[in-house]
């Protein structure tokens, strides 16, 4: 199992990661020996067919699942080693989370709903902090209005500018634009875009759709629980072809070894 806690260019490591479902005769394995890693100041997408354990990646990578057996490290955090009331400070405090469901609470303002991490775990944010997150994602004249009175592109933002609020080594991100047209969806990923740009935050993305990994700079495709390789710099027509030759890749190719892929900066 990998331990080096000293690591200072990687915002999250996995090593080994299985993930089993099920027991005895009726289990599933989602993970099957994932090693990989998501290097600070980078944007990564997460690729595959339905089923090909996307979302059990991130699951386990945020601390919202356990593997089965292997490694996550978070910073210099073993995920393995820590109880459920330490991942729960560790997730309000190093850890954003943005979905494809807003999960803004309705009676709060815009800036209610950004400081509400902060609030649970009982600190105030820095002197100006909200007005400039508000003012990266847009929203500095929207600041008391509450959710309903927002588009969805709008709410989204308000949703990017509650993960930002806590500076956090990494924001996990589920299908974001999944819910958003078009033209709003291209905002919403130049503006997560611009934050890995201008702030060195590290994304991890989970999405379906080409054009959105495009925003990337590295794709890392999974089928059937392992993985099937990774794209830099990726182009939306290169995604796509990549993603047509996954179930093939699953029928035609051995299983990879154990070892880490895509090592970045």
């Amino acid at each position: 199992m990998y331990t080096d806690r000293g690591n200072t260019t990687d915002a999250v490591r996995l090593t080994a990661v299985r993930k089993v479902y099920g027991k005895r005769d009726n289990t599933v394995v989602a993970l099957d020996g994932v090693s990989t890693r998501f290097g600070r100041g980078t944007f990564t997408a997460i690729m595959g067919p339905s089923g090909s354990g996307k979302s059990t990646l991130l699951q386990c990578a945020a601390g919202l699942d356990h593997p089965t057996s292997g490694s996550v490290l978070l910073e210099d955090h073993e995920l393995s080693d820590m109880n459920e009331t330490q991942l729960t400070k560790l997730r309000r405090e190093r850890i954003g989370f943005v979905f494809q469901a807003f999960n803004l609470l309705p009676v709060l303002t815009v800036r209610q709903n950004v400081t509400l991490p902060l609030r649970l775990a009982g600190r105030k944010p820095a002197k100006g902090r909200v007005t400039d997150v508000l003012e990266q994602v847009g929203l500095s004249e929207r600041s008391k209005h509450r959710p309903a009175e927002l588009s969805g592109g709008q709410q989204q933002r308000v949703a990017i500018a509650r993960a930002l609020i806590c500076e956090p080594a990494v924001i996990f991100a589920d299908e974001p634009t999944g819910a958003l047209d078009t033209r709003t969806a291209r905002d919403v990923l130049g503006l997560l875009r611009q934050s890995v740009q201008t702030t060195g935050q590290t994304i991890v993305m989970v999405t379906h759709d080409p054009v959105a990994a495009s925003y990337a700079d590295r794709v890392l495709f999974l089928a059937d629980g392992r993985l099937a390789g990774e794209l830099f710099s990726p182009t939306a027509d290169s995604i796509a072809e990549r993603m047509t030759h996954l179930g093939a890749w699953a029928d035609d190719v051995s299983p990879p070894p154990a070892a880490t892929v895509g090592e970045l900066r």
